[in-house]
């Protein structure tokens, strides 16, 4: 399928398609008149692509995670990857704690500022 079938499919613009090509999450082989046709199993790909950006994962760990995808969007034991997801996890829940914290903060100086005004 060429790039802009995949884009309608996906929901995904095809800028962002080349990009995941340039990175290395997606793979197209060339017409002879240069344009991109991809496999049946690249919208797939795109679907785990965007859950996994959508999941905050780096494009980096992505990479390293695709191979471990099965056709139903779960995973499958990979050497590394999840000890590498349970890193991002706690990065995430360090990170959500963070942001809790500064939304209390918020919602005090609101609060202060309303019984003042």
């Amino acid at each position: 399928m060429l790039i802009g079938q995949l884009a309608r499919r996906t929901g995904t613009s095809e800028r962002l398609l080349r990009y995941y090509e340039r990175v290395g999450l997606l793979a197209s082989r060339r017409l002879a008149n240069g344009y991109r046709d991809y496999d049946d199993a690249a919208e797939q790909t795109v679907r785990q692509i965007r859950a996994l950006l959508a999941a905050g994962l780096p494009t980096t760990l992505i990479r390293q995670v695709l191979p471990c995808g099965r056709a139903d969007g779960s995973l499958r034991p990979c050497p590394g990857v999840l000890d590498k997801l349970r890193t991002q996890l706690a990065h995430l829940d360090r990170r959500a704690e963070e942001l809790a914290q500064a939304r209390l903060t918020l919602r005090r100086a609101i609060d202060v500022t309303e019984r003042t005004a």
